[in-house]
């Protein structure tokens, strides 16, 4: 096998062909970067954090094919994975999530040591996440804890500190993270049936609609209330109507939980987490 070859395969293995996770653990850095910063981030934050961010999703992505390797073989939508194939060994898998693991870290050097220490929880959380679904009941929230603690992490690089609207903002995370999750259990609901593994589509039940617009909901009170305590104005909060315009969308796509429709909706999370970075941008801007 060449080296063009092997890249492939390493993509594939890191799901940097499908950029929907990256942007999805992106926009919380984002927003408390900027907030974190009052508006005037620093562009060695805002490039440390966006590097950070794709090489521990990547790093988390290769974990989880190792996590489920056995389980990956019996559905069929993922028994072509490279890992799942054979095509990448074992070790090989193991060995690029602790190598872009290390190089995320390596990235934190030159920040405060706040910062070097909650990137062992983060690193923990992203690696252990995967193997949630085997007990855990809703492991959509566990991951919205791991896709969110660059909010924590970003407060600290920035302040020092981790201050209580840090905490608000992940908590906001976890419940949009289960939102957008459930809205992708609900594409693969009978694989998970088949294979006995745990999902927020399977505990919510006939109620995973409300339980998605539910959650949607708290998301955008915790971030008002994030917004009030950051001393955020209108625009922040036009950002925020805009977003509940979003949600209010995903309903119509997964009321009647057609696959195609909430598969769609999971990935127009992008355009949710985007409107509301754009609230906190404009709103600095405007002053």
């Amino acid at each position: 096998m060449n080296l063009t070859e092997r890249l492939s395969l390493y993509i594939q293995l890191t799901r940097l062909h499908r950029p929907i996770g990256i942007l999805l653990l992106l926009w919380p850095t984002l927003w408390a970067v900027w907030i974190a910063s009052a508006g005037h981030p620093s562009w060695l934050i805002l490039l440390i954090f966006a590097l950070g961010t794709v090489l521990m999703r990547s790093s988390g992505c290769a974990v989880n094919d190792y996590a489920d390797r056995h389980i990956d073989k019996h559905v069929k939508r993922t028994q072509n994975r490279p890992l799942t194939s054979g095509k990448i060994s074992e070790r090989e898998a193991l060995w690029v999530a602790i190598v872009l693991a290390l190089i995320s870290f390596a990235l934190i050097l030159p920040l405060n040591p706040l910062t070097w220490i909650m990137a062992f929880p983060a690193a923990f959380l992203a690696a252990s996440y995967p193997f949630t679904k085997r007990f855990f009941a809703i492991p959509q929230a566990y991951l919205g804890i791991a896709f969110g603690f660059g909010i924590p992490m970003a407060f600290a690089a920035v302040q020092g500190t981790v201050p209580t609207v840090a905490w608000v903002m992940l908590l906001a995370n976890v419940f949009w993270a289960v939102a957008y999750d459930t809205e992708y259990a609900m594409v693969y609901r009978d694989d998970h049936i088949h294979l006995g593994i745990h999902s927020s589509a399977l505990f919510f039940g006939k109620y995973d609609v409300l339980a998605v617009m539910a959650c949607y909901t708290v998301t955008l009170l915790l971030l008002a209330a994030a917004g009030l305590m950051a001393g955020l104005g209108i625009v922040y909060f036009v950002g925020l109507v805009v977003a509940e315009g979003i949600a209010l969308h995903h309903y119509q796509l997964i009321k009647d939980r057609s696959r195609e429709k909430c598969f769609a909706a999971f990935l127009h999370n992008n355009w949710f987490g985007a409107v509301v970075f754009a609230g906190v941008v404009g709103d600095y801007l405007g002053r």
